[in-house]
């Protein structure tokens, strides 16, 4: 276990040695959320049971969109793939002038293959804990099939891993060893997001990790991956928590946070970083 600050500060060494004094901050208003199952998930996750595909827009009531772009998402069948394929027709027509984000899940390398030329990245959740993926998500994989699901997805299009900070009820289980096997694999940036406990799941009690683990584990990714973006994604609780949070990234090297703590967008100012606006997914930004 990494403690702070002497490891925080090692961090912040390590982005100033590897990247320009910048930092982007997005505010994705201009990437439309779209479910291409409604609200419906065969695996009931206990930290969302389909809440969050709620505030989503199903695809069969998409309207003409101002969006530059769409994140693509769903619930998933229970071998945890998004069904993509039904929305073909649809889907390229969304895609024309604007760059989608996809969420495919353990999506087949045949339907890869098929979506791969509407494809301007996939978002994949990487977990590094097998009881995790059991006991949260239902499945019966094994880290190494992350792996490979990751490597598969990477031969058709860019893919950018996405790891969730607590996501087993709060606690920090296998988060240290996703990160060292996506430094194995290979990536272009890495996304963290962290449980949010959401009212009417199971996980409504749950805390999320203390902001001070959640700065140990960003560290520890910028001492393992040294010139790696790592982004701060919109996933992750509000109010006080994100006060505390927000200013912690700043401060251990991240490169970019969505929707940023008025705290956080001071003291990167403070630490003489220039301040960069984004508006779309973090993903599909520079």
């Amino acid at each position: 276990m990494i403690s702070h600050p002497a490891a925080w500060q090692r961090a912040w060494r390590l982005r100033e040695a590897h990247f320009p004094l910048e930092i982007a901050f997005a505010r994705p208003s201009r990437t439309a959320a779209i479910s291409v199952t409604g609200a419906e998930c065969a695996l009931n996750c206990p930290h969302c049971q389909g809440r969050y595909l709620r505030g989503m827009t199903p695809i069969w009531q998409v309207q003409p969109t101002e969006a530059t772009s769409c994140l693509i998402s769903g619930g998933c069948d229970s071998q945890g793939r998004v069904p993509v394929r039904p929305h073909l027709d649809q889907l390229r027509q969304l895609a024309q002038g604007r760059r989608l984000n996809w969420h495919v899940g353990f999506i087949s390398e045949e339907d890869m293959a098929e979506i791969a030329p509407l494809v301007d990245v996939v978002s994949f959740d990487m977990v590094g804990d097998e009881a995790t993926i059991r006991q949260v998500y239902g499945l019966p994989y094994s880290v190494d099939d992350y792996i490979a699901a990751y490597r598969m997805i990477g031969r058709y299009a860019r893919v950018v891993p996405h790891i969730t900070i607590g996501l087993h009820g709060g606690r920090v289980l296998g988060e240290r060893e996703a990160i060292k096997r996506l430094q194995e694999a290979g990536l272009s940036a890495l996304v963290f997001i962290i449980l949010i406990p959401t009212r009417g799941t199971a996980y409504e009690h749950c805390r999320p990790p203390p902001p001070d683990q959640v700065g140990d584990l960003l560290a520890f990714a910028r001492h393992t991956l040294p010139d790696t973006p790592l982004y701060l994604g919109c996933m992750r609780p509000g109010g006080s928590y994100r006060d505390a949070v927000d200013p912690i990234a700043v401060q251990v090297g991240v490169n970019k946070i969505v929707n940023p703590s008025p705290a956080a967008v001071s003291l990167a100012r403070r630490l003489g970083l220039r301040v960069r606006w984004e508006d779309e997914c973090c993903v599909l930004g520079h």
